[in-house]
């Protein structure tokens, strides 16, 4: 089988929400219907496999808020300059992609169809640190470090993250974080179950038997 090489187009998307898991990566890559849901993704115009993934942790937290119409209840946002009193540590999944594949995952993430939006000038992202594309939940793009020299990017909310309304995950949501979290950085349940309790959204909001009920989720996907 012959292996691209990396080349200067590859950057590292950082996912931190329910693409730490893989198999729900696949799903805006190659197109198709999650089978717990009804959304159907288009896919990446070029649907070749990231080249690497690696562990990675953020400098930042992750916080739960909005309402998902596909998951229900809060999604997950990075914040690169944590509120205080927040946990300072977000774990990550680097998925090594094409900057071209990268705007289509961000164009299925706002729910647009790949090549049918302008894509993010990343070369501006790693010149500033930041591009906001526009209003939406994921069309801040920030330049979160570098890796085995490529960049590592990510996408998150506009807002002001210390003053936004906290919303509770769903359990599916939840568990999909959970296995990716356990798939991609090798972490037993308890300290899955660790890390998720400090987060923002899940903090005094989610009881413990919440996060126990986690491991019983049959997160192997097609």
């Amino acid at each position: 089988m012959t292996v691209t090489a990396p080349s200067a187009s590859h950057i590292w998307y950082a996912a931190y929400g329910s693409n730490l898991h893989a198999g729900r990566l696949a799903y805006y890559i190659q197109g198709g219907t999650p089978p717990w849901t009804a959304h159907t993704y288009p896919g990446f115009r070029d649907p070749t496999p990231p080249l690497q993934t690696q562990p990675l942790t953020l400098p930042g937290t992750i916080y739960f808020a909005w309402q998902s119409r596909i998951w229900g209840g809060g999604v997950a946002f990075y914040a690169d300059e944590p509120h205080e009193g927040w946990p300072v540590g977000a774990a990550a999944r680097g998925y090594l992609l094409t900057r071209a594949q990268f705007a289509d995952l961000l164009h299925q993430e706002m729910y647009r169809v790949p090549g049918e939006a302008p894509e993010p000038d990343i070369d501006e992202v790693l010149a500033t640190g930041r591009l906001q594309l526009g209003p939406g939940r994921y069309e801040t793009v920030l330049h979160v470090g570098d890796s085995q020299g490529y960049p590592i990017v990510t996408f998150t909310a506009p807002w002001d993250h210390a003053t936004a309304d906290l919303t509770r995950p769903s359990r599916s949501y939840l568990g999909m974080i959970a296995a990716g979290l356990r798939e991609s950085h090798g972490w037993d349940h308890d300290r899955v179950v660790d890390y998720l309790a400090r987060l923002p959204g899940v903090r005094g909001m989610c009881t413990a038997a919440d996060l126990d009920a986690l491991a019983e989720l049959p997160w192997e996907l097609p």
